[in-house]
Formats: C-alpha cells, sequence, structure tokens
C-alpha cells in the first residue's frame, strides 16, 4: 500500500485544535483538546453543534487548567473520549450515547496509573493519544514524545476500565523525520488491522508543543501485532485524528483533523485516500 492523495474536504468554524474525530451516520463527531464541548457537525446540512461533556463548559481552556481530550473512540451508539493523562486533571473518560446525549464521566487515575507502571513509562511521558474499542478490547495508544520517546500500545481486556481490567502492552519504533522519532497521534480499526498516525515533533515534553516535522500514516496487524508498513503523508502536517471514511475493494478513504495549536476557532478536515 504505496499510493496516496491528501486534500481538504471541510473548512469548520467553530472548532479549534481538533485532537479526534469520527465518521457516523454522515456526522462528524469531533474534539479538542482545548475544549470542553463534544462537537457533532452535519456533512449534508452543515450545521455545527456543540454538547457540553464537561461542566461549565468553554472552548480554549487554560492548558493548566484544560482536561486535555485527546483521543476519541465509539461502539453502537455510545462515544468514548479519554483525557491524555498527561497530568492529574487529565484522567477523566466521558462517554457520551449519540441519541440520548447522555454523559457518563469515569475516572481512570487508577488504569492509567497501572498502565504506566506496566508500561514502564515515567508520569511525564505518558500522554495517551489514540483510542479503539471493538465492543471486546480497548486499545490505547501512549505518544511517545517525551524524553524516554515510549510509543506504546495498550491492550486491554475486562469488564470496564475502572478496577476490573488486564493490561497487555506492544513498544514501536516508528519512523523519523530530521532525526526527530515520531509518535503515536491516532489510530483507528478496520479488517483485523490498525491504522495509525504519527507525528514528529521537536520537543521531549508531552506538556509543551514543538515544530512540526511531518505526518505518517501506518499499519499493524492486529494477529502479529506488528507493522505493516508506514508512509509519510506531510512535511508540515500534525494530524491527531483519523476516522474511515469510505472502504472499498481498491481503496480505504479516511479523514483527518489537525491540531493547529492555537486559540483559532477554526479546523480543516482532510481526505487521505490509500490504494489497497
Amino acid at each position: 500500500m504505496e499510493k496516496f492523495t491528501l486534500e481538504i474536504l471541510f473548512h469548520i468554524i467553530g472548532i479549534g485544535s481538533a485532537s479526534g474525530l469520527i465518521y457516523k451516520d454522515n456526522n462528524l463527531f469531533i474534539i479538542g483538546d482545548n475544549s470542553g464541548f463534544l462537537y457533532e457537525y452535519n456533512i449534508e446540512s452543515k450545521n455545527l453543534q456543540r454538547h457540553e461533556i464537561i461542566e461549565n463548559a468553554t472552548e480554549n481552556i487554560t492548558k493548566s487548567e484544560k482536561p486535555d481530550f485527546e483521543a476519541i473512540t465509539h461502539f453502537g451508539e455510545n462515544l468514548y473520549v479519554f483525557g491524555s493523562g498527561s497530568t492529574v486533571k487529565r484522567n477523566n473518560m466521558v462517554e457520551i450515547n449519540t441519541l440520548e446525549k447522555e454523559i457518563r464521566t469515569n475516572d481512570l487515575t487508577d488504569l492509567y496509573s497501572v498502565m504506566q507502571s506496566f508500561g514502564e513509562i515515567k508520569p511525564e511521558d505518558f500522554n495517551i493519544e489514540g483510542a479503539i474499542y471493538t465492543g471486546e478490547e480497548w486499545y490505547l495508544f501512549n505518544r511517545g514524545n517525551g524524553k524516554s520517546a515510549k510509543n506504546v500500545l495498550f491492550t486491554i481486556q475486562g469488564k470496564n476500565l475502572v478496577n476490573e481490567f488486564n493490561i497487555l502492552s506492544n513498544n514501536y519504533k516508528l519512523p523519523k523525520i530530521k532525526g526527530v522519532r515520531s509518535s503515536f497521534t491516532d489510530a483507528v480499526a478496520l479488517d483485523d488491522k490498525i491504522y495509525f498516525l504519527s507525528t514528529a515533533e521537536d520537543t521531549d515534553s508531552t506538556y509543551n508543543d514543538g515544530e512540526i516535522l511531518g505526518s505518517f500514516i501506518g499499519c499493524i496487524d492486529t494477529k502479529t501485532m506488528k507493522i505493516d508498513f508506514t508512509k509519510k503523508i506531510s512535511d508540515t502536517h500534525k494530524f491527531e485524528g483519523l476516522t474511515v471514511y469510505k472502504n472499498s475493494s481498491e481503496t480505504i478513504e479516511f479523514l483527518l483533523c489537525e491540531d493547529n495549536d492555537t486559540e483559532l476557532l477554526e479546523t480543516r478536515i482532510y481526505k487521505l485516500s490509500l490504494r489497497k
């Protein structure tokens, strides 16, 4: 899988620092790492709705106070939004029913602590930026943009994520750009494969941003948990959201969102087409 095309598909005003998205029933559900809202964008009508997923939600929450929602996944009618865990204020997972818009918040402090211990990741290097739920297993992706550069895929099984779970982990060395190793920024499951994004950002901190050097698309075989391929798709973008748009016998089309690391409330949604 070598050939690809990348193009801007939508330009949405009202969303800033997009960090994850889900395509479902002709709607895009989008989160931003500065925001306390879940955004719902209807592709046909171009209507944008905001749903509060924290109390007193605002856009552009102060960095030291923000819940840092960096990962979103879904199963059935439920969406699951994860805080990055990079500070003690970023340990919540919010579950949203897309039909009833019912919201439930779970404190994942214990899970994140066990993941750090099991994956041998220091608290300052812990940074969850991707999530997948299959209905049976959770996959959570630690972005290795801390000093130890630990890109870890956690597989979590059990009745829940709060007090009854089992953990497996796999470490990955992702490709470099200009000597800077890229790190996981999102992922999605499709046909026994995990497709992931990684970005090379010139920083050794999970808290402070750095110069963006480019982004990759890659694929992991869920049977072997080995990387099938990686492909650089940009020299300038910090892609942080990935969802499947269309899947045919010849091509997979993904939608991607970009974190612009500013307070500007606009976002571009890109379409990435990969030839099988």
